[in-house]
């Protein structure tokens, strides 16, 4: 197989970057965003600067949690309307992905009519420390109640712009998801089969950043270096997924969430030491290379690793250890999820996980039954 990495995107960071914005090129902005973001004063910065650019702009506020297919066709609309050269995203990955839906089913739109569309410059600017959808051609985008991943060279931001003072008024909850989210993308990327020398390097730096600095952030939302660190982290953590792909640990946290609510930070959390113990086959030979490589994180973390075993379990236990130290629930059912409506829909769950576009590169084949053995050992 031919390996290949690559990176679309054009990163910026340390805080205040937003103000290049007063470099982009181009005629008109459309700006998606939500109400948060505008009521914290980002938005309307985002159109002054863009002003001063010369780009006058087009917003759309109606972003969701989980954009779904309303959603965007609504933004859509706007988006033809506005006959914009730029799209500026800014916001959380719900608003990323928004913006990926449009520049996706534009795209196909003008395909299937027969006509070429010219990308508009697409520049994303995160406010949680999260999906690194800044940088990934990833987006999740939920119809009629399921979470659909969709993965696309097109949608792929030219421009990440990495202000940490945009972040600086997360939720603690929010922080906590986000930055779990950042290192169950650097451990699936890690044991990925599509894995590489280049995505074991960010992935590593990625979950070493993660483990030294999210209790910190935890406790003191105020610490600007440990905020940089982590958002340093999300778009780390998004160039090795991007590049290497993920596993089932989201197939099935898409699945969960989109059944129950669940954040999607929230719903990796809670599957990831199961997903572990799973791919590293804790249960029987554990001397496989799966195993190596959680043994191999702890040894990057200087976690106790003389033989693949205790490496293996000692990073597991500090996964554990992390999410106890930031409020994270023991299982499932600690969410109020009653175990009957769990049972009614494990099997549903399992088939769409199975089908989901991270199962692929999982590295270890999994099949229905034990994807529904996973949801019962979390729940």
């Amino acid at each position: 197989m031919e390996n290949k990495f690559g990176l679309k995107s054009k990163i910026y960071f340390n805080e205040q970057s937003l103000q290049l914005l007063e470099k982009v090129k181009g005629s008109r902005a459309f700006i998606v965003s939500d109400s948060v973001i505008e009521k914290l004063g980002y938005l309307q910065k985002t159109k002054d600067y863009l002003k001063n650019a010369g780009l006058d702009s087009v917003v759309f506020t109606g972003v969701r949690p989980d954009p779904d297919v309303q959603v965007i066709a609504d933004a859509m609309k706007l988006y033809a309307e506005s006959n914009a050269d730029v799209i500026v995203a800014i916001g959380g990955g719900s608003t990323i992905d928004t913006a990926k839906g449009i520049l996706y089913f534009a795209w196909n739109l003008a395909n299937s009519a027969g006509q070429k569309m010219k990308k508009p410059l697409f520049i994303a600017i995160p406010s949680t420390s999260g999906t690194g959808s800044e940088v990934t051609d990833f987006t999740v985008i939920t119809s009629k109640g399921e979470k659909v991943c969709i993965v696309d060279d097109f949608i792929a931001p030219d421009v990440a712009i990495l202000d940490s003072t945009c972040i600086q008024h997360v939720p603690q909850r929010v922080m906590v998801d986000t930055g779990l989210d950042v290192l169950v993308h650097g451990i699936e990327a890690y044991v990925s089969t599509n894995a590489t020398d280049f995505t074991d390097a960010l992935a590593e730096k990625a979950v070493k950043l993660v483990f030294e600095n999210i209790e910190r952030l935890y406790k003191d939302a105020g610490d600007s270096e440990a905020r940089n660190h982590i958002q340093n982290a999300s778009c780390m953590a998004g160039m090795a997924f991007t590049n290497a792909g993920l596993g089932i640990n989201h197939s099935l946290a898409h699945a969960l969430g989109g059944a129950f609510h669940i954040s999607h930070g929230r719903s990796n959390a809670l599957l990831l030491n199961e997903v572990m113990k799973y791919n590293g086959n804790l249960c029987g030979n554990i001397n496989n290379p799966i195993a190596e490589r959680y043994a191999k994180l702890a040894s990057v973390l200087q976690l106790p690793a003389r033989t693949v075993r205790e490496g293996a379990v000692s990073f597991m236990q500090a996964v554990t250890d992390l999410k106890k130290s930031l409020g994270v629930e023991d299982n499932i059912r600690a969410l109020g999820i009653e175990q009957n409506k769990f049972e009614e829909t494990i099997e549903h769950m399992a088939e769409t996980a199975m089908g989901d576009r991270c199962t692929p590169t999982n590295p270890r084949e999994a099949s229905k039954e034990e994807l529904v053995s996973i949801y019962r050992n979390c729940y």
